[in-house]
């Protein structure tokens, strides 16, 4: 699977781990809820919120891992599919 196509999917239920400096990075689990500018992800340790921006996530999908820069989708998630080329 080719970043684009992840970046058009709906990332609800994809493992994720967070592998950017800061606060976050390391955190791993399930995308449970995503907004425009956050992913809710389900850890072993509970819920967290973390923001899009200034974050690299690291999505597991097929058994690939595909890094995506929060950045670029810093969209709803239904206005993704539309925006990301």
């Amino acid at each position: 699977m080719k970043k684009k196509d992840l970046m058009r999917m709906e990332l609800i239920g994809l493992s994720t781990e967070v592998v950017s400096r800061g606060t976050f990075n390391g955190m791993r689990g399930r995308v449970v809820d995503e907004t425009r500018n956050t992913f809710v992800i389900s850890t072993p340790k509970g819920e967290r919120t973390v923001p899009k921006e200034g974050n690299e996530f690291l999505f597991t999908y097929d058994e690939q891992g595909i890094a995506i820069q929060g950045s670029d989708i810093l969209h709803r998630p239904e206005d993704r599919i539309k925006k990301v080329r």
